[in-house]
This record gives structure tokens, C-alpha cells and sequence, in this order.
């Protein structure tokens, strides 16, 4: 069973992100949800539920991509002082990769 994109559009919304940045392509886009369907990472809610408390700042971006076999979820934000930071985190574990600063 595929998630129809309005059910992702949806959730990102819910969470104040800009639904037009989900994948890269609409291959990652499907592999993507495949590998939530098969329950190979997490969805974006469990996510971002996991580490709203540790991120810098709030989340204005989000991006899925797969590096080296590995899927990560990619949320940029944007702290009170305006600094954009990007946030890799890994989508299996939900543990944050790295924080980079922009």
C-alpha cells in the first residue's frame, strides 16, 4: 500500500514544514516510501517527535536522501538568531548524525 502524498503533505504541515521539500526526486520519493511501508525507517512524525527537543532552533525544511545505503532525513532550521542549521538525521535510529551550521 503507498501513502498518498497528501497524508505526507499533511504531516509536514502539521509540523510548520514546507511540503515541497520532502525528496529530491520522485525516485527518492518512492523508495522512500517504500522503505517506510516496509518498515525499513521511520515516518517523518516519529521523527520529528523524537528530536524536536534536541534540534537548534525550528524546523522551516525537510529533505530524505539516501547516503551510503543509509537513509537520513535532512531538517534545516533556523534558531531565534537567525542561523540555518541542517540536521542529519539517521531515519532508521532517529538518532541526530550531525548538526551542520549554514
Amino acid at each position: 500500500m503507498r501513502v498518498p502524498l497528501r497524508i505526507i503533505f499533511a504531516t509536514l504541515i502539521a509540523f510548520g514544514a514546507p511540503a515541497s521539500t520532502l525528496a529530491h526526486s520522485d525516485d527518492d520519493h518512492d523508495a522512500a516510501l517504500e522503505a517506510v511501508e516496509k518498515k525499513d525507517i521511520l515516518q517523518l512524525a516519529d521523527i520529528l517527535g523524537a528530536v524536536k527537543d534536541r534540534l537548534p532552533g525550528e524546523v522551516v525544511g525537510i529533505e530524505i536522501e539516501r547516503k551510503h545505503g543509509v537513509w537520513y532525513y535532512e531538517l534545516r532550521t533556523v534558531d531565534k538568531a537567525g542561523r540555518i542549521f541542517e540536521v542529519y538525521v539517521d531515519a532508521k535510529t532517529a538518532e541526530i548524525a550531525r548538526i551542520k551550521e549554514k
